[in-house]
C-alpha cells in the first residue's frame, strides 16, 4: 500500500493529533451545547450513584441474612420476608431510576452528537468553498481523498462526541466512585484495586505506539480505495469502450488485498493486547477475592462475609472502563487519524483565498500581465515571463498547441491562481486588490466541459443570475439555441438538466453566461462539444454579446479565432508571437503552422470545390 501520497496530502493537516489536541478542536463545537453538557453531567452523576447500589445492597443483604440464620432461637420467616421485600424494592426502584436516567442520559448525548454532526458538516463545507482552487490541485487532495477524510472525519468525530460524554465520562464517573467506597471500606483493598489500573493503562500507551501506524496505513488505504472507486465511475465509459473492466477490477483487487492485509495484522496486535488488558482485569479481581477472603477469616475489624461480595462487585465496577475502554480506544485512536484529515481542511488557513476591497463602479476590462510567472503545486511551470495587453472592449484570442499555458491565463485572471512572480492589472489595479467575489460578479466564464448541478433546467440557467425572472431565462434559452429544444421535452424548463446531451447542456452553460450579462467574457472551447449547426448558431449568439465587452477566448476553430481583434501565440508557456490575426499569419511561425494545420483537416480545397 503506498502511504507517501497520503502522508504529503495530510502535510497539510497540521501535524499528528494528539488526544488533547482533538479534544482542544472539539470543543469548539461542543460549547454550544453546555446545556446538553450539564444535563449529561447530571444525569452522569446520578448514573454513577445508581451503579454503586447493587454493591451496598448486597453488602447488606449477605450480613443481614447471615445474622438472621445464626440469631438464637432459629430462623424467623417474618424478618426474613421483610429483608426480602427491601431488597426487592430497592433493586426494582433502583432499575426503574437507571432505566429513565439511561435512557436520558443516551438521548441526550445522541442529539449532541446529532448536532455537533451538522455543525462539522456544515464548517467544513464553509471551508472547502473558502479555499483557493490550489488546495484542490494539490497532491493528495484528490475529489475522493477528499471525500474519505471529510466523511471519515465527522463520523469519527461524532463519535468521539458520543464516546466522551456518554461512554467514557459515565465510566470514569462510577469508577472514581466505586474506587472511593472501596477505600472507604478498606485501605488494603482499595489499594490493591488503584495498583491495577496503571498498569493496564501502561498496557494501553504500548498498544497505541505499536498500532499508529497501522491505524494511519489503513486510513491512507481507505482513501486510495475511495479515490479508485470514483475514478471507475467518472470513466466507466472509456472503461468499457476499450473492454478493461478485468483490469480495473483486478486493480482495486490488488488495492483491497493490501487493505486486508493491514486490517489484519492491525486487528491482531490489536487482540494480543486486548488479551493481556482482560488478563490484567481478571488477576485484579482474583486478588481483591483472596485478600478479602484472608481478611475476613483472620476478622479483620469492619470485615465481613458480606464485604467479600461488596469489593467484588464494586472492583468490577472500576474495572467496567478497562472492559469498555477496548472498544473505545479502537475508536478514539482513529479519531486521532481521522481528525487529522479533517481539521486539516478547517485549519488550511494558508489555502483562502485572498481578496482585496477594491470595487469600482464600473468594470470595463483592461487587463495588462508583466513577467508573469506561474507554477502549479505539482512542480509543473505553466508560464514563463509572460506579458501581455488585453485591452477592453476587444476581442482577444489565445493561440497555441495543448499544454501551452493558454487556460492557465484565463485562471489567472479569473484570480482562481495567483502569480509567482510578475503583475496582472485590472484597469490600472492589481488584481491582488480587487475584491475577488466582485471581480467574478463582472466575468462571464464558458468552458470546454461545464458543471451541471442537480436540478431543473432552469435552476441551472439562473445560477448565472439568481435573481433573474423566468422571462430572462427563456430570453438567455433563446440566445443559446436552447429554447427549441427544451420546450419540446415534457416537463419543459422543470425537466432535470442532467437528462440532457452533452451538446444541449454546454447550451445551457453559455445560457448562464447570457443571462449573467458581463462585461468580461472568458471563452474556453465554448463550442468544443457542439455540431456544426449549433456551432454556427452558438457563434453568432457570442458575436452579438462580443460587442463592446472584453472577450477573451481559447479555441482550436479557427473561424472564432479570426474574428479576433488580436491574438497571442504561446508555445511552452511563453508568448512568441503577438498582433492581428493576419499580421501574426503574415509572419509565419507556430499560428500559421496551426491555422494552416486546421485548414487542411477541414478540407477547405474540397469543400471550396464543392460549394463552387
Amino acid at each position: 500500500m503506498k502511504t507517501d501520497t497520503f502522508r504529503e496530502g495530510q502535510g497539510a493537516a497540521g501535524g499528528r493529533m494528539t488526544i488533547w489536541n482533538l479534544l482542544r478542536n472539539i470543543l469548539p463545537f461542543v460549547l454550544p451545547y453546555r446545556w446538553l453538557i450539564g444535563v449529561t453531567l447530571v444525569l452522569t452523576l446520578v448514573g454513577s450513584l445508581m451503579a454503586q447500589v447493587n454493591a451496598v445492597v448486597l453488602d447488606r443483604a449477605v450480613d443481614a441474612i447471615n445474622a438472621l440464620i445464626q440469631q438464637p432461637g432459629g430462623f424467623s420467616w417474618g424478618s426474613a420476608v421483610r429483608i426480602l421485600t427491601v431488597i426487592s424494592v430497592i433493586l426494582l426502584g433502583k432499575e426503574v431510576i437507571g432505566a429513565l436516567v439511561t435512557f436520558c442520559q443516551r438521548y441526550y448525548g445522541e442529539r449532541m452528537r446529532i448536532l455537533v454532526s451538522r455543525d462539522l458538516s456544515l464548517r467544513v463545507v464553509e471551508r472547502m468553498l473558502s479555499l483557493r482552487m490550489a488546495f484542490f490541485t494539490a497532491e493528495g487532495n484528490e475529489t475522493g481523498k477528499l471525500q474519505s477524510r471529510i466523511d471519515r472525519g465527522i463520523m469519527s468525530l461524532s463519535n468521539t462526541v458520543n464516546n466522551f460524554f456518554i461512554e467514557i465520562l459515565p465510566l470514569f464517573t462510577s469508577a472514581v466512585l466505586a474506587l472511593a467506597l472501596m477505600f472507604m471500606a478498606n485501605v488494603y483493598v482499595g489499594l490493591v484495586a488503584l495498583c491495577i489500573v496503571p498498569i493496564y493503562f501502561w498496557v494501553t500507551s504500548i498498544q497505541a505506539d505499536r498500532m499508529k501506524g497501522g491505524r494511519r496505513s489503513i486510513f491512507g488505504g481507505h482513501q486510495a480505495v475511495s479515490q479508485g472507486i470514483l475514478n471507475i465511475i467518472e470513466s466507466i465509459t472509456v472503461i468499457k469502450s476499450f473492454n478493461r473492466e478485468q483490469i480495473e477490477a483486478q486493480r482495486q483487487a490488488a488495492l483491497q488485498a493490501s487493505m486486508t492485509d493491514l486490517q489484519l495484522n492491525t486487528r491482531k496486535q490489536s487482540y494480543m493486547f486486548n488479551g493481556l488488558k482482560s488478563f490484567l482485569e481478571q488477576i485484579g479481581t482474583v486478588l481483591i477475592i483472596i485478600l478479602t477472603a484472608y481478611l475476613v477469616l483472620i476478622d479483620y475489624p469492619g470485615m465481613s462475609i458480606g464485604k467479600i461480595m461488596y469489593h467484588v462487585m464494586l472492583f468490577a465496577n472500576v474495572s467496567a472502563p478497562i472492559r469498555q475502554l477496548h472498544r473505545i480506544y479502537d475508536d478514539m485512536n482513529d479519531a486521532l487519524i481521522y481528525a487529522e484529515g479533517f481539521f486539516g481542511i478547517l485549519h488550511a488557513d494558508d489555502q483562502v483565498e485572498e481578496t482585496g476591497k477594491y470595487r469600482p463602479a464600473e468594470v470595463r476590462g483592461d487587463f495588462e500581465l508583466s513577467g508573469v510567472d506561474f507554477t502549479y503545486s505539482n512542480g509543473t511551470q505553466a508560464l514563463f515571463d509572460v506579458s501581455m495587453h488585453i485591452p477592453a472592449g476587444k476581442i482577444t484570442a489565445l493561440v497555441g498547441l495543448s499544454g501551452a499555458g493558454k487556460s492557465t491565463v484565463v485562471n489567472l485572471l479569473d484570480k482562481f491562481y495567483h502569480p509567482q512572480r510578475g503583475q496582472i492589472r485590472l484597469d490600472g489595479v492589481d488584481l491582488a486588490d480587487w475584491d475577488t467575489q466582485w471581480l467574478r460578479d463582472h466575468v462571464g466564464l464558458v468552458l470546454q466541459k461545464n458543471h451541471i448541478f442537480d436540478g431543473t433546467i432552469e435552476e441551472n440557467i439562473k445560477y448565472g443570475c439568481p435573481e433573474a425572472t423566468h422571462d430572462d431565462v427563456v430570453r438567455a434559452a433563446r440566445q443559446a439555441y436552447l429554447y427549441d429544444q427544451v420546450m419540446q421535452l415534457p416537463g419543459g424548463f422543470a425537466t432535470s438538466a442532467l437528462q440532457l446531451s452533452g451538446g444541449q447542456q454546454q447550451r445551457v452553460a453559455i445560457a448562464r453566461m447570457f443571462i449573467k450579462n458581463p462585461p468580461i467574457i472568458f471563452l474556453d472551447e465554448p463550442t468544443a462539444s457542439l455540431d456544426a449547426i449549433a456551432t454556427e448558431q452558438i457563434k453568432a449568439s457570442i458575436d452579438a454579446i462580443k460587442a463592446g465587452r472584453t472577450v477573451i477566448i481559447i479555441s482550436h476553430n479557427i473561424g472564432q479565432i479570426i474574428d479576433a481583434d488580436q491574438l497571442y501565440v504561446l508555445q511552452q508557456g511563453r508568448v512568441v508571437q503577438s498582433g492581428t490575426p493576419t499580421d501574426v499569419y503574415r509572419q509565419g511561425g507556430l499560428y500559421k503552422d496551426i491555422f494552416d494545420a486546421s485548414a487542411r483537416s477541414m478540407n477547405v480545397d474540397k469543400i471550396a470545390s464543392t460549394m463552387a
